[in-house]
């Protein structure tokens, strides 16, 4: 009997694969450890050997501020209303920041990996995941910046506020469904390497990160909001300094954030299973 049951532990089934299988999350979670490890990793690999440390997540997003008010706020002269164009970039600018340097540590996240994925077996979505998890710590401790700028400017805390997780959580979604895309497609085609900067320029300037979303005419606005940066910045921007919140600039890209999370899953998952043979 007790063969009867040594024999049974040995047995393996093999299932073939299902045409739109998606992630498996229970796997994910009995790798959570490895997961912990390489998001720590990379926190600690970010600023290694440099002078100023963590002081860059600060002085990056500053600069790129500093830059804006001089050129649009200062020289074309951008209408903000009665919000002062620091102010109103500097809410914009801090989660830019953040998504543009996530999605593009995202999309090359397994070429860079690969001699790990040639060594050992894990679920590859921990890959793309990581770098967005770990540019998380930029974002915190970029948000002093973004609090000092609000202390400045005397602005006053809203019931607005009360949104803030549902618009961390939707910036952090955003480059994890951009990412698995991306990272999927550069392990085939690395022209998606050189093609980031293009796409990291064009999505800036498709966003209301340097000009306000009203600028926009009435018969674009639908298809302009199905940019999902657009309803990041736009709910940053109603939290942060109060006003309605403008739904309807951030439920259109929301859906496309699912739409992409879903089938990027999918096809990620498809991937994953040649990802060995063709990196």
């Amino acid at each position: 009997m007790a063969d009867d049951f040594a024999a049974q532990d040995l047995v393996t089934t093999i299932t073939p694969p299902r045409k739109w299988e998606s992630i498996d999350f229970h796997e994910v979670q009995r790798y959570r450890d490895l997961f912990f490890f390489l998001v720590w990793r990379d926190i600690k690999a970010i600023y290694a050997q440099t002078i100023l440390g963590f002081s860059w997540a600060v002085l990056n997003p500053a600069i790129q501020l500093i830059i804006f008010t001089v050129v649009f706020g200062r020289i074309a002269q951008i209408d903000t209303g009665d919000t002062p164009y620091s102010l109103f970039a500097a809410v914009a600018v801090i989660p830019w920041t953040y998504i543009s340097a996530s999605m593009t540590a995202s999309s090359q996240s397994l070429v860079s990996s690969s001699g790990i994925i040639g060594k050992v077996y894990f679920p590859r979505i921990i890959l793309p995941v990581t770098p967005v998890l770990s540019k998380l710590v930029d974002f915190l401790i970029s948000v002093v910046l973004l609090v000092g700028i609000l202390v400045f400017y005397g602005v006053k805390p809203s019931l607005n506020l009360l949104y803030l997780p549902f618009f961390v959580l939707y910036m952090v979604l955003v480059p994890i469904s951009v990412g698995l895309w991306l990272s999927s497609l550069a392990i085939r085609f690395r022209d998606v390497r050189f093609a980031m900067s293009f796409i990291i320029s064009m999505l800036m300037y498709s966003a209301p990160i340097v000009y306000a979303a009203n600028a926009i005419p009435d018969d674009y606005r639908l298809a302009y909001s199905f940019n999902p940066i657009v309803g990041v910045i736009e709910g940053y921007r109603a939290v942060l300094l109060g006003g309605a919140i403008p739904w309807e600039y951030i439920w259109p890209g929301a859906l496309v954030t699912v739409f992409l999370l879903a089938t990027g899953s999918v096809y990620f998952r498809r991937m994953e299973r040649v990802v060995v043979d063709v990196i």
